[in-house]
């Protein structure tokens, strides 16, 4: 009977034990990566415009806007090196330039022309077939008579 006591108090114990553990055990869900911030040029300007307004409340101003004052060292470095006016650019692909835009317009023609050429040789192998099977005689045409035409 002891043995039976002390396994009645015992399994409460474990089974309390055990509701505290679920009740800690973390969420299983997974937390999104972090992604890279990205600041607009005219942004770091304005920030950088701000703190130098206001010399003794850059750290609220850092606090504010969540940066570090590693961020205003390389933002100052960049200004200084002009890459913040580089950086205003609209980003995207350049415009072609007037070469390549005729050099792609000429490759068009080509593939047209080749296009025909293909339609033109087709014709005329099916004339000359067609005047085999009717027993028709196709004049012969040498480079001599198409020096002539021209």
């Amino acid at each position: 009977m002891v043995q039976r006591a002390e396994m009645d108090v015992a399994v409460p114990a474990t089974a309390e034990r055990v509701r505290d553990l679920r009740s800690e055990v973390v969420d299983p869900q997974v937390v999104e990566k972090a992604k890279r911030r990205r600041f607009s040029a005219s942004y770091k300007l304005k920030i950088l415009e701000e703190v130098d307004r206001n010399p003794g409340g850059s750290g609220a101003i850092l606090r504010r806007e969540g940066l570090y004052s590693s961020h205003l060292s390389s933002w100052r470095r960049q200004q200084q090196e002009g890459a913040l006016k580089a950086l205003s650019k609209k980003r995207g692909p350049r415009g072609k330039s007037a070469e390549q835009l005729q050099l792609e317009k000429l490759q068009r023609d080509k593939a047209r022309l080749e296009r025909e050429l293909f339609k033109a040789h087709a014709i005329i192998n099916a004339q000359k077939k067609l005047a085999e099977i009717l027993g028709v005689d196709l004049p012969k045409i040498t480079d001599f008579d198409l020096d002539k035409s021209e």
